[in-house]
C-alpha cells in the first residue's frame, strides 16, 4: 500500500527544510523564519528579560553563534495553572525534551533540544592547494563521518561570511553554493585493483577536493587587481587574498552579490566558516514512497520536527496545561558539545534560570524559583538511532532491533551513555499511547561500544531525562535514510508532549 498523503506531507516538508540547510547556520536560519512566521518574537542575550519582557502566552526564541536555537512557549493565565505546579517541557533533538515543574510557581514550562550540525568537511583557513595542474582546496573533517561516502559526489559550498563595508563597518552573511563545484575523484580500479576490498581513502592527502585546473592568468590577474602577493602571505591581518585560490573567492563573492543584491568584491571578505555539502538534493523514495534520502538527516531530522511541533502547539486550540513549552538546538554535538553553544555549555540552563527568574512569584527569591524549577524538569533527548540493517542483523541485539517506520526508538543503556531510566521513560509511553504513536526499544550489545547523545550532557545539571530517536540507515554517510511515517510519528509525539505532558507528570507519587 503506497505512503498516506498524511504522512508523506511532514516529509516533505522536511525534505524542503534539509535542503534549504547545508550548514548549522542555515538550520537556525531556517528555523527562525518558521518561527517568526508563527508570531515569535526574537530575544537578545544581551538584554534584560526582566520587566515584563517575557509575557504571558508570549513566544520567543533566542540564538547563539546563529547555530544554536532555543525557542519557547510561556502559557497563558488561567485557573488551572494557579491550581497546579509549573514545568518546562522540554523537547532535545539529539539532546532532550525538558519538562520543568515548580510546584509554587503560576507557570509551565515544556522544553525540546536536538543538534544542527552533521559531519561534513570544512574549507581550512589556509586552503589553497595546488598539484599536478589541479587547483585544490583543502578542508578539515568535522565529526565522525562516513568519508568515503563524499568521493564521487558533486559538491557545493555553504556557510557564514565576514564582509567589510569601508573602513570602520562589517557584517556577517550566510551564503550557500549549490552548483557543483567541487568533487573528489576516486582512482580508477585499473590502477587500485584492492579497492574493492577496502574502500579507504586519507582524508588529508587523498580527499583533497578538486576545484578548477589551475590557472596562472586567473592567479595574475587577481593579484594585480588586489594588489596582493600570490604567495600565501600572513603579513596583513586583514586580508586573506592570498590564503585562498582566487577563483573560490571570485565564487564567493559572486554568489553573495547575487543573494544579497550587493555588489561585493573578493577584497571584501575578511573570514569564512565554509562547509562541503552535497549538492544533489533530498527527495522521498522507495518503490511506495516509503523513504527519505537525504544529507544531514542526523541531526535535522529532529531538529525540524521540534520546530514544526512547537509552532503547531503554540497556534492549537487545546486547553493548555500551564507549561512552558521549549525547544533547544544545538550545534557541535557531532565533535563532543563543549563550545560556547553546544548542549554542555551554559545556554540553556541561563536560559532556563532566566524564564524562571522573569515568571517567578514575588515573594520568591529568584536562586529558589530558579532551582525549584530545574528540580522539576524534565528533558526528552532525541537524536536519530541506529535501524536494524538487512545485511548486517547480527549488529544488533536479537531482542532491540528498530526498524525504519515501525515507531520512535526507546534508548536505554545501563553504562548512562543514553540517560533514560524506567521512571523517565514511563510518563513517555502514556503519552505516546495518547498520540497513538508506536514505540520501540533499542539497546547495544555487550561486545560493542555505545554511542551518545546530549541527553547525559544536559541531565547532569539535574534534569529527569529520556533519550528517543527516528531510526535511520546509512548514520553518517554524505547521503542518510529515513522513514516517511517516523517523521509524523515523531511530530505527533513532540506536540502530544507539549499538549499531555504536565497532566501525565502530575499523575505520578513522589519519585524523591
Amino acid at each position: 500500500m503506497a505512503t498516506p498523503e498524511s504522512a508523506l506531507k511532514p516529509a516533505q516538508a522536511f525534505v524542503e527544510f534539509v535542503n534549504a540547510s547545508p550548514t548549522p547556520f542555515h538550520a537556525v536560519h531556517e528555523s527562525v523564519v518558521r518561527l517568526e512566521r508563527a508570531g515569535f518574537t526574537r530575544l537578545s542575550e544581551r538584554d534584560s528579560w526582566a520587566g515584563g519582557k517575557i509575557l504571558r502566552g508570549g513566544r520567543y526564541f533566542v540564538t547563539r553563534n546563529q547555530s544554536s536555537i532555543i525557542a519557547f512557549t510561556v502559557p497563558p493565565e488561567s485557573d488551572e495553572a494557579e491550581k497546579k505546579p509549573l514545568g518546562i517541557s522540554v523537547v532535545g533533538l539529539d539532546a532532550a525534551i525538558l519538562n520543568l515543574t515548580a510546584e509554587l510557581l503560576k507557570r509551565r514550562n515544556a522544553f525540546c533540544s536536538c543538534h544542527t550540525d552533521s559531519p561534513r568537511f570544512i574549507v581550512k583557513p589556509v586552503s589553497k592547494r595546488e598539484k599536478v595542474g589541479y587547483s585544490q582546496v583543502g578542508v578539515e573533517t568535522y565529526g565522525g563521518g562516513l568519508w568515503a561516502t563524499w568521493m564521487d559526489r558533486d559538491l557545493g559550498i555553504a556557510g557564514r561570511v565576514t564582509v567589510s563595508h569601508g573602513t570602520d563597518k562589517f557584517s556577517s552573511h550566510l551564503v550557500s553554493i549549490a552548483e557543483p563545484i567541487l568533487r573528489m575523484p576516486t582512482i580508477a580500479i585499473h590502477l587500485d585493483r584492492n579497492q574493492n576490498e577496502k574502500f579507504f581513502y586519507n582524508t588529508e592527502t587523498q580527499q583533497v577536493p578538486i576545484l578548477a585546473l589551475a590557472s596562472k592568468e586567473l592567479n595574475r590577474a587577481f593579484v594585480e587587481e588586489n594588489n596582493s602577493s600570490a604567495e600565501v602571505s600572513f603579513a596583513d591581518p586583514l586580508d586573506i587574498s592570498s590564503h585562498h585560490h582566487p577563483v573560490l573567492l571570485h565564487t564567493v563573492a559572486r554568489a553573495l552579490s547575487e543573494q544579497t543584491g550587493e555588489a561585493i568584491t573578493p577584497a571584501q571578505l575578511h573570514d569564512f566558516e565554509l562547509s562541503l555539502f552535497d549538492a544533489q538534493p533530498a527527495t522521498i523514495g522507495g518503490a511506495l514512497n516509503e523513504f527519505i534520502f537525504s544529507p544531514r538527516v542526523d541531526n535535522l531530522f529532529s531538529s525540524f520536527a521540534a520546530v514544526q511541533a512547537l509552532v503547531a502547539s503554540s497556534q492549537s486550540s487545546a486547553p493548555s496545561d500551564g507549561r512552558v513549552s521549549m525547544i533547544a538546538l544545538f550545534d557541535n554535538e557531532e565533535v563532543g558539545s563543549v563550545s560556547a553553544y553546544g548542549a554542555e555549555s551554559n545556554f540553556i540552563e541561563s536560559v532556563f534560570e532566566r524564564v524562571a527568574v522573569a515568571l517567578k512569584d514575588e515573594n520568591e527569591s529568584e536562586a529558589e524559583a530558579f532551582q525549584r524549577t530545574m528540580a522539576s524538569s524534565f528533558l526528552l533527548s532525541t537524536d536519530v538511532g541506529h535501524s536494524v540493517h538487512p545485511g548486517f542483523v547480527d549488529k544488533h541485539e536479537e531482542n532491540h532491533r528498530p526498524l525504519i517506520n515501525a515507531g520512535i526508538a526507546i534508548k536505554s543503556n545501563s553504562k548512562q551513555r543514553y540517560a533514560t531510566t524506567s521512571q523517565t521513560v514511563f510518563p513517555l509511553r502514556r503519552v505516546a499511547a495518547e498520540a497513538k504513536v508506536p514505540l520501540q526499544e533499542y539497546l547495544v550489545r555487550n561486545d560493542m561500544g555505545c554511542g551518545s547523545t546530549i541527553g547525559p550532557l544536559v541531565s547532569k545539571i539535574g534534569l529527569r531525562t529520556v533519550d528517543i530517536g527516528a531510526p535511520i540507515l546509512s548514520m553518517h554517510s554524505i547521503r542518510e535514510m529515513a522513514g516517511v511515517r517516523d517523521m509524523a510519528y515523531l511530530t505527533e509525539l513532540f506536540e502530544k508532549f507539549f499538549e499531555r505532558f504536565g497532566h501525565v507528570d502530575g499523575l505520578a507519587e513522589s519519585l524523591d
